[in-house]
């Protein structure tokens, strides 16, 4: 497969989109980052690495790290963890009260900022020096122990996280969360204030796309079952309420923030990332989506 030049291609094509995406402004930070910022990175198990952009700049991945929280979950875990958070798709706004509130606490799928913040409890429980613990997973994963959090993201985002703490509260109050809640809020902040560049998130989510193994040296960070189970969450909750779009459009396990990233996996095949600040109205990458479904018919291959 001509890797570079189907990227090639579709940086040539975005270039002529109509971009009416707006920059994330609810976290005051994000506003700051130029919105012709873009960049995409495929690493490919068989022939490496491809790219195009600001492929290499590092960006707030923001949501795209309940990813790797739940894999550090489901690593300690079995299925009791899915009694505290459910598996389905939301089909409302990723930060929702009213589904919470109807549902008694109980979240409807990870990635949402409710079931994020529960997995955020349960790590809390599980690990002695939680946020060392993870950052040290992420380095694990990309064999990169530069990447760290940015700090002025993550006190703006703190400052303005009056809605999570509203989550965090209401799960509380049906017994759904166990620990203190302003630290529960600041470890869920501080994994999404992580910065990534699209090639390095593209080398994390290798482990997905690879069975549960680093490319690298075949490292199993996690079962190939668990594996498969996160990759289906991905596919039917990776996307806030526009998850069936980006599986009819697109058609491979992913997720996004609102940073502007989008990583994606093709089981067996590869990882994929891009990045393009301006956002849709469900809160994904405009011109992500864009890519990524260019990336899957010019290549002639999803997953379905």
């Amino acid at each position: 497969m001509e890797y570079q030049q189907i990227l090639n291609t579709i940086n040539s094509e975005l270039s002529g989109i109509s971009n009416s995406g707006e920059v994330a402004t609810y976290i005051p930070e994000l506003a700051t980052i130029s919105p012709k910022k873009l960049g995409m990175h495929l690493y490919c198990i068989n022939s490496g690495h491809y790219s195009f952009g600001n492929n290499e700049e590092r960006f707030s991945i923001q949501s795209i790290s309940k990813v790797f929280s739940l894999t550090m979950a489901m690593s300690i875990l079995d299925d009791q963890l899915f009694r505290r958070v459910d598996v389905e798709p939301s089909g409302n706004p990723f930060n929702s009260l009213i589904q919470l509130e109807y549902e008694n606490g109980i979240p409807r799928n990870p990635f949402i900022n409710a079931g994020a913040l529960v997995i955020s409890d349960i790590l809390i429980s599980e690990l002695k020096n939680p946020k060392k613990d993870f950052l040290d997973f992420v380095h694990n994963i990309t064999e990169n122990n530069s990447i760290s959090v940015n700090q002025k993201v993550f006190i703006s985002e703190k400052e303005c996280s009056f809605r999570n703490a509203a989550l965090i509260n209401l799960m509380k109050s049906f017994g759904n969360i166990k620990n203190d809640i302003e630290e529960v809020l600041d470890f869920y902040i501080y994994q999404c204030a992580i910065e990534m560049s699209c090639k390095e998130l593209a080398t994390a989510f290798m482990v997905y796309a690879n069975s549960g193994k680093k490319l690298s040296d075949t490292t199993q960070i996690l079962s190939e079952q668990k594996t498969k189970r996160i990759n289906a969450i991905m596919q039917t909750c990776g996307f806030y309420d526009e998850a069936g779009e980006f599986s009819f459009r697109v058609g491979l396990p992913g997720k996004s923030g609102v940073g502007g990233g989008i990583a994606a996996i093709h089981p067996g095949q590869y990882a994929v990332t891009v990045w393009s600040p301006p956002l849709n109205p469900k809160g994904n990458s405009e011109l992500g989506m864009h890519a990524l479904e260019k990336l899957t018919t010019l290549t002639g291959y999803s997953i379905f």
